[in-house]
């Protein structure tokens, strides 16, 4: 290539950019376009001859119509047909059409991503002109860092929400799960999450959420720190191609800001209906189901996306990534979220019976685990919160015999120390999305159990 003969620092970022985009193209295999034409159309899918030898699995192809260019996804291969998804639902698709091969699809992100609402194409969808286009084109099927390579997770960092900060503890590039059904809650606590101001970019992908949500998450729950985040939305009305893509989209722009140095909270609501949208485009292209009508290629796409978070490699970044699994029929151990929870760092489970007693977040102190929490508690704060997990135990597991009256005052210190201090905990641990995150959870806490043994009656929303 032409630069290679000028002396370093000779060509600018964008000079650097247009030679490496000449290079490729100056090789045939890049400047000739492939193409075959539609054999047969069927719903879901529709199949290409004569692309077979230029495709691989994954590959974008484009498909040019009366009203513009629609783009596909190659979902399986043979050797006389190529299996194409459609990225756009109802595109007009005719027998005999041409289809031209694309290649891997790829996304330039730049910091003048900040503050935008884009869909899983990487294209604005708020109303607010055109996005700036980085200089670093990334595919976004793109694979974790190596291993060794990857700085280890040891900073503890405050998310703001009191049940989280006591019982379950966050490091910088953990992952962590939340785990619920239906209706308890999971959007709202992720709106409480994104709030914190540990992170420098912010990076949400809203999969197969209702529409109307959008603007509510965006402009009420974000409202300032939107400065500071990119939103990749994919709404229930998208096609499965397009809820399947905004993960992606969301981890590789994630990516882009942590190669800069950046600490960056990757949210994505829900991982459930990307397994959703997985499980519909390889239902049309034939993969047989393995469980609960799941196929295979769920069980390798999850931990493939959820890898590519946390620590970036050395003198890089953080990718700290919260994600939501809605359990179907609040059965913990459907298998996604079985598969999930093997792969996370950590999981907060959200119970309906919490939420019906009025308390939010309706998190279960002792469901909830994080696999880092000794990374951000002190030795004090771990021994404390040990003795904190035994007392609500013990409350719990003797509520049957309070409500017949089998307790009697006296009889076990233990008890009647939690019978005097759970009801308190459970009322620090509840917090409104309206209100102000939480500077310190223990201290918190330990305010309102010194005012509760005084007899004073805290004040809420503090």
């Amino acid at each position: 290539m032409f630069e290679d003969r000028l002396p370093d620092g000779a060509l600018s970022p964008k000079l650097s950019h247009m030679a490496v985009l000449a290079g490729h193209y100056a090789v045939a295999e890049n400047a000739v376009a492939h193409g075959g034409h539609v054999r047969t159309i069927a719903a879901g899918h529709y199949t290409v001859a004569g692309l077979s030898r230029q495709v691989r699995l994954g590959d974008f192809v484009a498909h040019r119509s009366q009203t513009g260019v629609h783009l596909g996804e190659v979902v399986r291969v043979e050797p006389e047909l190529t299996y194409v998804c459609p990225i756009e639902p109802g595109e007009p698709i005719g027998i005999q059409d041409t289809i031209i091969r694309k290649g891997a699809f790829r996304i330039a992100p730049s910091d003048g991503w900040c503050g935008r609402t884009i869909n899983s194409l990487g294209e604005p969808i708020d109303g607010l002109g055109p996005l700036a286009v980085g200089l670093e084109s990334r595919a976004i099927s793109n694979t974790a860092p190596p291993s060794m390579t990857r700085k280890r997770v040891d900073t503890g960092f405050k998310t703001g929400v009191r049940a989280i900060d006591i019982f379950s503890p966050l490091c910088l590039g953990q992952r962590l799960g939340i785990f619920a059904g239906s209706g308890v809650g999971k959007s709202t606590l992720l709106s409480m999450l994104a709030r914190a101001d540990a992170f420098d970019k912010v990076v949400i992908a809203l999969v197969g959420e209702r529409g109307r949500e959008v603007r509510e998450f965006i402009e009420d729950t974000l409202g300032t720190d939107m400065q500071k985040s990119v939103a990749v939305v994919a709404t229930s009305d998208e096609s499965p191609m397009l809820r399947k893509m905004a993960p992606l989209s969301a981890m590789t722009i994630a990516e882009h800001f942590r190669d800069q140095g950046d600490n960056v909270l990757l949210i994505v609501d829900s991982v459930t209906r990307f397994a959703h949208a997985i499980r519909e485009v390889a239902t049309a292209s034939g993969e047989p189901p393995i469980a609960r009508g799941y196929p295979a290629s769920v069980f390798t796409e999850l931990p493939r996306l959820l890898e590519r978070a946390g620590p970036g490699p050395e003198g890089t970044g953080t990718i700290t990534a919260i994600i939501s699994i809605l359990v179907d029929g609040d059965n913990h151990n459907d298998p996604i979220a079985d598969s999930t929870r093997g792969i996370l760092d950590g999981h907060i489970v959200l119970q309906r019976s919490l939420a019906e007693e009025g308390r939010y977040p309706p998190i279960d102190p002792l469901a909830s685990i994080s696999r880092l929490a000794r990374k951000a508690w002190t030795p004090d704060q771990e021994k404390l919160v040990s003795r904190l997990k035994a007392l609500v135990h013990r409350y719990e597991e003797t509520r049957d015999l309070r409500l017949i009256g089998g307790y009697r005052q006296g009889a076990d210190a233990d008890l009647d120390i939690a019978v005097r201090q759970v009801p308190i905990i459970y009322e620090i641990l509840k917090q409104t999305p309206g209100e102000r995150p939480s500077a310190d959870a223990f201290t918190d806490l330990a305010t309102a159990l010194k005012n509760a043994s005084a007899g004073v009656v805290p004040a809420k929303g503090r």
